[in-house]
């Protein structure tokens, strides 16, 4: 047991200081999609863009936990890598579709501007959608390179 948190540790904190940054990074670029951006004040901006930040990094718990409770058991990271990366971001992604469309469409907490591309079906804005495709997976991406060196 003791060699498995050696190995979950590093693994986790490497991908916990990828994915930090892109998502603070990601809610900086994305934002001009929001209203916010063109009726908030630079205070309100900032406030969105870290607490939208924080909220990423606790879905982003939230969904591995779950992806290495349901599909990883006590191997992972060492075995059923690649199927508990693909149910995280899974779990991610579903968990970013219902809140964008609980705070958009059913609370109003935020508005998304007329130039956020949506999804066809859901209505989800495609920014936060590929955020949840684009930056755990570079997370994932570099800690199994990183695994694997």
């Amino acid at each position: 047991m003791t060699n498995h948190l050696l190995t979950l540790h590093p693994m986790l904190a490497t991908y916990f200081l990828v994915i930090a940054p892109a998502h603070l990074l990601w809610e900086f670029l994305h934002l001009p999609f929001y209203t916010l951006w063109d009726t908030g004040s630079a205070t309100e901006i900032l406030f969105a863009v870290i607490h939208c930040t924080g909220g990423d990094l606790l879905i982003a718990a939230s969904a591995l936990t779950l992806a290495v409770i349901v599909f990883g058991q006590h191997q992972w990271p060492e075995q059923h890598f690649l199927r508990v990366a693909i149910a995280a971001i899974a779990f991610g992604l579903f968990y970013t579709v219902f809140s964008e469309w609980l705070n958009v469409d059913i609370r109003r907490t935020w508005a998304y501007k007329e130039s956020m591309p949506r999804l066809p079906v859901f209505g989800t804005g495609l920014t936060p959608v590929l955020q949840w495709l684009m930056v755990p997976t570079l997370g994932f991406w570099i800690v199994h390179r990183a695994r694997s060196q």
